[in-house]
């Protein structure tokens, strides 16, 4: 009977949720609008929580003996992880070859996020300092390359590392008054942040264009040559006697970001096996620990933000010159969330677990694209459902940076990941 009562539950309070966001819906009448309701598909959402909850309580209490621990599933996924990375980039590298212009438009905006993840996980997986407002950097970098190729006349690489030391900058500038604060504090502060950057980019007319935005944004140049559908002398396709087409630039767009994807994840790498890396570590596990082993903690905090910001406005940076066009509109609150939503869906600290989450989230939401009511409901179902199957993410254990002796899985119950 317990089984059922808790069911029962969960059906009532779907019932209470789903009652007015699934049942009515407004159509355009006539004259006015017209309200409509939708009795059977509450029923089905409805039923659909009743009967997951009763399963999964099932499957709990009666689960099969021979059923793997949570530890040996997660040193399966970390052994398969090992080939499922190779696989991932042999994949990206090689997609322009047999995929059209779609899905190489997918695939940047999934690189993009996949970076964005890669530049946060320094942050909240590594560090463990929880940043709501990481959005903040990705304007920066956006509007540093924006304004800089426009006022200057400079070419995309040359604004690139002029774009992540200004959201570094401001990384920084974030880190200083947040030092003494942690957790749920340090979470609203960063969420404030983000919400200053995008009221003043709509605020400063002179400077942003405010709600405007900012249009004519130059395109990224090889060695000088340009990349436009109409060819000419000083382009890509004439230089090359090529036929001009405009899937020439979103293929070069499309290497341009995988290569600043391969550079974040390099360089992630690497600074965990370095001092610093380790210190992020030791100051997410416990920061009161840290402090006693000597370990500078205002250094270690600063040069998180400060390097999850740059890799932040490299991303911006890349999405202002792909759009051309950009606006206050880009940069809300909800980018921040998708973005956090991708390294906790993949594991915090976990590289590999990042780039999954970025598929699927993102690639997954095209899929639903014709689902357009429901595809927020069958997003937020899902991850959901990940959460209660994989509470700590989908690559939730890895392999330590440094061992003595050889190196050994490390579980995921073994690892606090910044709530400890």
């Amino acid at each position: 009977m317990k089984p059922l009562r808790d069911a029962g539950l969960s059906a009532l309070v779907a019932l209470g949720l789903f009652g007015v966001m699934i049942g009515l819906k407004t159509d355009a009448g006539p004259h006015s609008l017209v309200l409509r309701a939708r009795p059977w598909a509450v029923a089905a959402a409805v039923a659909a929580v009743f009967f997951g909850r009763l399963a999964m309580l099932y499957w709990r209490q009666w689960r099969p003996a021979g059923t793997p621990s949570p530890r040996h599933v997660a040193a399966t996924l970390s052994r398969i992880g090992r080939y499922a990375a190779p696989l991932l980039l042999a994949f990206a590298i090689t997609l322009p070859l047999y995929a059209g212009r779609y899905w190489l438009d997918l695939g940047v905006l999934v690189l993009t996020y996949v970076m964005l993840g890669w530049g946060l996980n320094i942050v909240v997986g590594l560090a463990g300092l929880l940043d709501l407002g990481y959005v903040a950097f990705y304007a920066v970098g956006a509007y540093s390359y924006a304004l800089l190729a426009q006022t200057f006349d400079l070419g995309f690489w040359t604004c690139l590392p002029l774009a992540g030391l200004l959201a570094a900058l401001w990384g920084v500038m974030l880190g200083f008054p947040v030092l003494r604060l942690r957790g749920d504090y340090l979470a609203i502060v960063t969420l404030a942040f983000g919400e200053i950057i995008r009221i003043v980019l709509l605020n400063w007319v002179s400077l942003t264009g405010g709600p405007n935005g900012l249009s004519g944004i130059p395109r990224p140049t090889l060695f000088g040559l340009k990349f436009n559908g109409g060819g000419g002398p000083g382009s890509f396709a004439d230089f090359f006697g090529l036929e001009p087409s405009i899937s020439q630039r979103v293929v070069y767009l499309y290497f341009v970001i995988l290569g600043l994807a391969l550079l974040t994840n390099w360089v992630s790498l690497r600074l965990r096996r370095l001092p610093l890396g380790r210190a992020w570590e030791a100051l997410r596990e416990d920061e009161v620990a840290c402090r006693s082993l000597g370990i500078n903690v205002t250094v270690t905090k600063l040069t998180a933000f400060a390097i999850g910001a740059a890799f932040g406005g490299f991303a911006g940076a890349f999405f202002a010159t792909r759009q051309a066009f950009i606006s206050p509109e880009s940069f809300t609150f909800i980018e921040s969330a998708v973005v956090l939503a991708i390294v906790v869906l993949g594991g915090l600290g976990s590289q590999l677990g990042t780039a999954l989450a970025a598929l699927v989230m993102i690639g997954g939401a095209e899929v639903f694209r014709d689902l357009q009511e429901y595809r927020m409901l069958i997003f937020g179902l899902a991850l959901v459902v990940v959460m209660v199957v994989r509470p700590r993410g989908l690559v939730s254990g890895r392999t330590p940076s440094v061992a003595l002796g050889g190196r050994r899985h490390i579980g995921a119950d073994m690892m606090s990941e910044g709530h400890g």
